[in-house]
């Protein structure tokens, strides 16, 4: 069934899409050939600038559905009726490639989450791994400029990567998952995701919860070795984007369990270790995983440029009854989220298509601005006003926390078990014996690579610390690597 014509941006029809217009057969190409200036002019300008982080990301439409009444922790709305169901799209990525990337590599997969929900969007971004490299924002440039290039090799360096790593001992628990078996995940659909920051509930009484959440794939968990990883990286680049894809194609939508672990605002000040500390997890002993509901996906984008590269996600993207905590990572991507997505894909990227709310109308006084569509028409742009316009709530969306002592640079205050190491060797002593040598051959491998004597040693204490014999076989692969 034909389209009808070819047309330039504004409706004419393209005479001709083969040739230019020229003076005369063969002759110089003139500057009124229309159609011509503006093909080049849109190529040109294409792109938008790349995620500074998750830059490679494949992504899909799916569905919520609550099968336990959680009213009881939160107001959200979309959390208040057993059945209900929320439309989402979620993004996988990984961390420090470009866009242009291979997928089966060893890297911690995003795994960014927008609900949308009847009170607008909320966005619940995290990874495939419960905890991250460090807790503190202000590192967070630092980090990832350790994994980018080097600005004089133009290479990731071993060096940089462990160095940063061995001066940064609360990065060890991290490392210890991510050059473990699930370091390298055969799909998308068959590794966990996690919202990794810890996020405040509030019922309507006006209680406070601390929640983690956790979304276990029904796939079953299946992981790559990094000679299997290495293999198809160069056989097929596309390989995770291409498997999901098809997946949903076929029918065979996948599926994930979520979870939460809900702490009481009380225990937060007395608990063993900071409970707001992303290098740490909550221990499933202390408070117990409650299944909460099914997240499915079931349709793909039809465009991966409009609907996955310019799709937006903020941690700041709240909806009554769920806020943010005082973890420090998460207070800092709740400014940079936004910032970088402003930047990147423009200030009214919201009104994209898959960025819009969808049961609801966003209505603010933000006007004009590239791109900007025009939604408001001739409505007034100020609040409060006499003309009908929308205006506070007076509720806020989350509780207030109660703040003591004096501003300053400062750690949070001390628990018990606020130590680096004790987590990272409780997690290598859950392995078994076969995923321990793993774990030892994957690290030894990168540790081996760097120049100095004095960085490979310090990486290598990091994990005698958590585990005197993780540290002794380390110590032992490395040297007969190093020679």
């Amino acid at each position: 069934m034909t389209q009808g014509p070819l047309t330039t941006e504004a409706g004419a029809p393209v005479a001709d899409n083969q040739n230019s217009e020229t003076a005369g057969p063969g002759g110089p190409v003139l500057v009124q050939d229309q159609a011509l200036l503006e093909k080049l002019a849109h190529f040109n300008r294409e792109r938008v600038p790349e995620r500074v982080v998750h830059a490679r990301g494949a992504g899909a439409y799916g569905t919520f559905t609550l099968t336990r009444d959680v009213s009881q922790w939160t107001r959200a709305a979309f959390l208040s009726e057993v059945g209900k169901q929320t439309e989402t799209f979620l993004r996988f990525s990984t961390v420090a490639g470009n866009l242009g990337s291979a997928d089966a590599v060893r890297d911690p997969r995003g795994f960014a989450l927008k609900f949308y929900t009847e009170e607008g969007n909320y966005d619940l971004v995290g990874n495939n791994t419960p905890v991250f490299f460090i807790k503190d924002a202000i590192k967070f440039p630092d980090f990832i400029h350790t994994q980018k290039r080097d600005p004089y090799t133009g290479s990731q360096e071993a060096d940089n990567v462990w160095d940063f790593w061995g001066l940064s001992p609360e990065s060890t628990h991290q490392v210890t998952w991510l050059f473990g078996d699930r370091g390298i995940p055969a799909t998308l659909r068959h590794m966990n995701g996690y919202g990794s920051h810890t996020y405040q509930w509030n019922n309507e009484a006006g209680e406070v919860f601390w929640v983690k959440y956790h979304f276990k794939t029904d796939q079953g968990i299946k992981n790559l070795t990094q000679d299997e990883a290495d293999e198809l990286a160069g056989k097929d680049p596309d390989s995770h984007q291409r498997d999901l894809r098809e997946a949903i194609e076929r029918g065979d939508f996948p599926s994930w369990t979520v979870q939460v672990q809900i702490m009481p605002a009380a225990d937060a000040a007395t608990y063993r270790f900071n409970p707001f500390d992303l290098t740490k997890v909550w221990p499933h002993a202390d408070y117990p995983p409650v299944e909460i509901g099914t997240l499915e996906l079931n349709r793909n984008p039809e465009n991966i440029f409009a609907e996955v590269e310019q799709s937006i996600f903020s941690p700041a993207h709240f909806v009554p009854g769920i806020g943010p905590s005082p973890d420090k990572m998460l207070q800092g991507r709740l400014f940079a989220y936004g910032d970088a997505h402003r930047y990147r894909v423009g200030v009214n990227a919201d009104h994209l298509p898959v960025n819009r709310p969808h049961a609801t109308e966003a209505r603010t006084n933000s006007r004009d601005g590239f791109l900007y569509d025009g939604r408001h028409k001739g409505a007034k742009n100020y609040e409060p006003n006499s003309f009908g316009g929308p205006s506070q709530t007076g509720r806020p969306l989350w509780q207030p926390l109660p703040v003591t002592g004096a501003t300053g640079s400062t750690e949070a205050p001390g628990h018990a078990e606020d130590d680096d190491f004790v987590q990272a060797g409780d997690l290598y002593r859950l392995m078994s014996q076969e995923e321990r040598s793993r774990l030892v051959e994957n690290l030894a491998g990168f540790i081996a690579k760097v120049s100095r004597d004095d960085i490979a040693e310090r990486a290598i204490s990091n994990f005698r610390q958590a585990d005197g014999d993780f540290g002794k076989r380390l110590e032992t692969a490395v040297q007969a690597l190093r020679g």
